[in-house]
């Protein structure tokens, strides 16, 4: 059980991780950068996994991604397949709770760059994707890097929304913390308590990391 989850888990974050980095990111350098209509509502529903109940969250992904949810649906009717119940399901449960961990600091550090070398690279005639590439994640990265590895460690210790969306199917969607809550469950101790030093190794380190990257962003 321990292996099987520790595989599933490690699968299911690396990949919403990647999906994180580059979607937390466009989400970010937008919001910072930009004023449009809605800017504060698109903020504060990108947020909104932070503060609302797991299962809550779960819930509307089944509304959503369900058999019979306003996406889910559709893609079932053509292709006979649903998210529910899969471990696709569980990389997009990991992939909402985490996204706004890697918004909020991206944002932060985009915010925090010296909009003076944006301009000088605008006035040589480099455009903003270039200017973006050249400049602004440079000297953002830290945050960036930060966000990251947060939402790594808020991915790996995804509960509730994945136990709505995905199910806790050994072998299939059991990520580790499910597989820590069915050994509770079923009195096996020794396999809940090694699973959860993992997580618990794997959460210190994550914030160490975080930390240190904090501490050179203000002091280096």
């Amino acid at each position: 059980m321990i292996w099987s989850a520790f595989q599933l888990s490690l699968l299911v974050v690396i990949i919403s991780t990647a999906i994180v980095g580059v979607a937390g990111l466009a989400f970010a350098y937008l919001i910072a950068k930009f004023e449009f209509p809605g800017k504060e509502l698109l903020d504060a529903v990108l947020t909104m996994p932070l503060v609302l109940p797991p299962t809550v969250t779960g819930y509307y992904l089944i509304v959503l991604l369900g058999r019979n949810g306003f996406i889910g649906g559709f893609v079932y009717d053509l292709t006979g397949w649903s998210f529910a119940f899969t471990w696709q399901g569980a990389v997009i449960a990991a992939f909402i709770v985490s996204l706004p961990l890697m918004i909020r600091a991206s944002r932060a550090s985009i915010e925090s760059v010296n909009p003076n070398y944006e301009i000088a690279s605008y006035t040589l005639g480099k455009g903003k994707f270039e200017t973006f590439l050249k400049i602004t994640l440079p000297l953002a990265k830290r945050g960036i890097f930060a966000g990251l590895i947060l939402s790594f460690a808020r991915a790996l210790g995804e509960f509730g929304a994945t136990l709505m969306i995905a199910g806790n199917i050994p072998g299939k969607t059991q990520t580790m913390p499910l597989a820590i809550y069915e050994a509770v469950a079923s009195g096996d101790d020794k396999n809940a308590q090694i699973l959860a030093l993992i997580l618990t190794a794997i959460s210190i380190l994550a914030v160490y990391l975080t930390n240190k990257i904090s501490r050179s962003h203000i002091y280096g």
